[in-house]
């Protein structure tokens, strides 16, 4: 269960979900989504071995930059009915946004489904950033949900360590991390558009797009032909377009591409030479196990919720300090020094070893035979 359906809306989380399915399906699960109908035509279709149920019509997933309540709301009411139509062995639902939890353990209940929640991050006090006043009703409702299943699955050890401060039973929780089809990665082939620096992501303020921006625009100080490449849509989008025009930094140094099919973003990726992820808040950070597949350093921060900071080391790349001059010299170091980056890129494909679908999913398909 989950409101945004990959690839119509593309993230970590939708991307973890289409894959996990993908795979169950693969070995003969009978696999069903329920999300937002983000297609054309028929409410229920079937896409890659599993049935898409698309429970209500397409609305803003965003409003004013935050993920929209009403949206949410809705999804999570028309989810019920859609859900008692049909009998499943084990229901898997994404924590965030927080309301279909509430409908998919009315259903457990009445069903006797076993349900595991999913949980990609946990806010808690980041609620009052977000929401500001009124973000005591965000933390409200997340301590609620964390009581609501005795099946938790967390999806990075930050994840798991924050749903204990929540008062989660540590041994309640199985991590199981997001993957990659390391096969799929390594028979695409590379792009001729080569740039240095890469970044992959939607476009939101925490994603700190606009440091990168800044961080660029020192590097070009000493390296004049910089070459960064932006993807990604977002409410951020049109600010920093404006960021790089302002900057000079428009065509010459940056350019912005919308999201693409995943082989392409691929693709790119292997014709760069570093990717930044300066996100402050990441549950994971799927963008980067996929740069290691393809044998690409990464850079990203040393964030408090950043778990993205935990798969990054010294063997394939770099955690700096949130600031646009410690990320511009750590690009600078990266790229002046070849045999580094080298070095590093080998570390990364050694590291990405460790992080393929066929090997993840078998532990959670055994998680789920455990609750049947």
């Amino acid at each position: 269960m989950y409101d945004a359906v990959y690839p119509w809306v593309k993230g970590g989380a939708e991307k973890r979900i289409y894959e996990v399915g993908k795979c169950l399906s693969e070995r003969g699960d009978e696999v069903h989504l329920f999300g937002v109908k983000w297609w054309e035509g028929d409410g229920i279709i079937e896409q890659d071995g599993m049935v898409l149920h698309g429970v209500c019509n397409t609305r803003e997933l965003y409003v004013n930059g935050r993920r929209s309540i009403s949206e949410a709301l809705i999804y999570s009411l028309m989810l019920l009915p859609h859900l008692f139509k049909s009998r499943f062995d084990v229901i898997d639902v994404s924590v965030f946004p927080y309301f279909s939890c509430l409908s998919v353990k009315c259903v457990s209940i009445i069903r006797r489904t076993p349900a595991v929640f999913t949980w990609h991050e946990v806010w808690d006090e980041y609620w009052n950033e977000y929401m500001g006043p009124v973000g005591y009703l965000g933390k409200l409702v997340e301590r609620l949900i964390s009581k609501l299943s005795s099946n938790v699955v967390a999806v990075s050890g930050m994840t798991k360590r924050d749903l204990g401060l929540l008062g989660v039973n540590a041994q309640m929780i199985h991590i199981v991390p997001n993957g990659v089809h390391l096969g799929e990665i390594s028979a695409i082939v590379p792009s001729d558009d080569i740039c240095d620096v890469l970044f992959v992501g939607r476009l939101i303020k925490e994603k700190n797009v606009n440091v990168l921006l800044e961080a660029v625009e020192l590097v070009r100080q000493e390296i004049l032909d910089i070459k960064c490449i932006i993807i990604g849509n977002g409410p951020e989008k049109e600010q920093l377009i404006e960021l790089a025009r302002t900057n000079k930094l428009i065509e010459s140094n940056v350019r912005f591409f919308e999201f693409q099919e995943y082989k392409e973003v691929i693709a790119r990726m292997k014709a760069s030479k570093i990717l930044v992820l300066p996100s402050s808040r990441e549950g994971f950070g799927m963008v980067v196990v996929e740069a290691f597949a393809c044998g690409v350093p990464v850079l990203t921060v040393d964030e408090v919720h950043n778990a993205a900071a935990e798969l990054v080391d010294e063997t394939c790349g770099f955690v700096v300090e949130l600031d646009a001059g410690a990320i511009a010299g750590a690009l600078q170091t990266l790229l002046m020094d070849e045999t580094l980056r080298l070095r590093l890129a080998g570390g990364a494909k050694e590291k990405a070893q460790g992080y393929d679908w066929e090997n993840i999913i078998g532990d959670l398909r055994d998680m789920y035979e455990g609750l049947m």
